[in-house]
């Protein structure tokens, strides 16, 4: 059910981590029974990253973005441009072991199968970064961190649900992902775009899963910290969950999030946390293209068959649970 395998690493001035990085995806890709291919897409880099690339892997292909676009367009660009069926999207900063994808391949024996993601550490220690994904509400809030392990590991051995992929490292296919229209590029440059594509597939009838004996290391964040401050960092996150809300959520659900919107900004103002304000300005300047995206959810979800509620996946996720269960 993998035909062939392509990793689109995603660059923005990420020439520094290159050395440690590449050599293991490299390695990982020579231990792949199955053509493949490694692809950078550049995103405007102002480092020596593409005459790194060209100087010491010429065997990768490189992409560039004509503008700098931030994450949803540069993974776009680099899945839409893949040769093979399967594409891993792999963060700059991740390292792969040697045999990472010997595990994942069982996942798309299911034809209902979105993605895949693994098990993510620190570079340097073993301490978990990354588990499947948790899903859960505050209120009518959709909760977007939280992770999740079984005690009892041979309980994992078939995989987990999780409620979405991490960019840092999704094993998707690639048909899919482009049946329901890739990244949202609302969300560039950066946060919760990973979310939003696997909710949506969630709710179009496909899955995601979490294989624990996948073993990837990631340098926390320091894409990001090199090229934002955490101020900006703080404002895109903030509406980038609205847009996530403002696109899933339904009915009721809805209505009672847009009314926690004013207490929310009122309490963020008294914590003198301003930029929030600013999020929320952005939100709704951008209003027009959520409804954009929503309209385009509806159209896909009429042409697959299938349109499951937030609370639907929540349920389902939640259900398949079985044995002890370990929050990080």
């Amino acid at each position: 059910m993998v035909t062939g395998i392509s990793v689109v690493i995603p660059n923005y001035n990420g020439v520094h981590l290159f050395k440690e990085t590449l050599p293991t995806v490299v390695e990982a890709l020579a231990h792949v029974d199955k053509p493949t291919e490694l692809i950078v897409v550049d995103d405007c880099s102002t480092d020596d990253s593409i005459a790194y690339l060209q100087a010491n892997y010429p065997q990768i292909r490189i992409l560039r973005n004509e503008v700098n676009g931030g994450f949803s367009v540069t993974a776009n660009h680099g899945i839409r441009k893949a040769s093979f069926d399967k594409v891993l999207l792999l963060n700059s900063d991740v390292k792969l072991t040697p045999h990472y994808f010997a595990n994942q391949y069982k996942y798309f024996s299911r034809p209902d199968t979105f993605g895949v993601m693994g098990r993510i550490v620190g570079w340097h220690d073993e301490k978990i970064q990354d588990g499947a994904k948790f899903p859960s509400f505050h209120g009518s809030k959709i909760k977007t961190t939280g992770n999740y392990l079984l005690q009892d590991e041979r309980q994992m051995e078939d995989g987990l649900y999780s409620m979405y992929l991490s960019g840092a490292n999704a094993f998707i296919d690639k048909e899919k992902f482009l049946l329901i229209g890739g990244f949202d590029e609302i969300f560039s440059p950066f946060y919760v775009e990973d979310y939003e594509l696997s909710l949506r597939a969630w709710r179009l009838g496909f899955k995601c899963y979490y294989d624990y004996s996948s073993v990837c290391r990631h340098q926390v964040s320091s894409s990001i910290k090199s090229k934002s401050k955490k101020k900006y960092v703080s404002t895109m996150y903030d509406r980038n969950k609205m847009f996530l809300h403002a696109i899933h959520l339904e009915g009721t659900s809805r209505y009672l999030w847009f009314l926690q919107l004013l207490p929310e900004a009122l309490i963020r103002v008294l914590t003198f946390r301003w930029h929030y304000l600013r999020s929320l300005s952005l939100f709704m300047a951008s209003y027009n293209r959520v409804r954009e995206s929503r309209q385009a959810f509806k159209k896909t979800a009429k042409k697959v068959g299938k349109r499951l509620s937030v609370k639907d996946v929540t349920s389902f996720i939640l259900g398949k649970m079985k044995g002890d269960i370990i929050r990080l």
